[in-house]
């Protein structure tokens, strides 16, 4: 096996491990009422985190195939990384926003603040299957 695909296969790992580390985390944080700005710059917080590393991995992983002379795969890869892209350009600006009407007692801030943090963790989800299913895949 080459020096190109042990760092693909690292970078891979370090995608997969930060997919479910972030999804396991944000799950729990659908307990929190929500009720209070603190609990929306802490969950829009942990998101920003995550896209950020998401990005970074997904890149790196990219990258790496790409160098490993696996376009496919690298292709999936730097698709991932724009979503991250496209996403945290989306997800986050709205946590602001609601955030914001929590602070004002808007009423329908919470449920929409939940309601986008259920998305975001649903997105994570199909990202996480799809990533393992690359790997299935490939693997064959």
């Amino acid at each position: 096996m080459s020096a190109a695909l042990i760092t693909a296969m690292f970078f891979t790992v370090a995608l997969l491990v930060t997919t479910a580390y972030f999804i396991m985390g944000s799950i729990p944080l659908l307990f929190l009422k929500h009720d209070t700005p603190l609990d929306a710059r802490f969950v829009r917080g942990f998101f920003h985190v995550y896209y950020v590393c998401a990005f970074a991995t997904a890149s790196a992983t990219a990258i790496s195939f790409a160098l490993a002379g696996h376009p496919d795969i690298a292709f999936g890869a730097a698709l991932l990384a724009a979503i991250a892209v496209v996403l945290r350009n989306k997800i986050i600006p709205n946590m602001d926003a609601l955030g914001a009407q929590i602070q004002s007692n808007y009423m329908d801030a919470i449920p929409g603040f939940r309601r986008t943090h259920t998305i975001a963790i649903l997105i994570n989800l199909l990202q996480l299957t799809v990533i393992v299913w690359g790997l299935i895949d490939y693997s064959k």
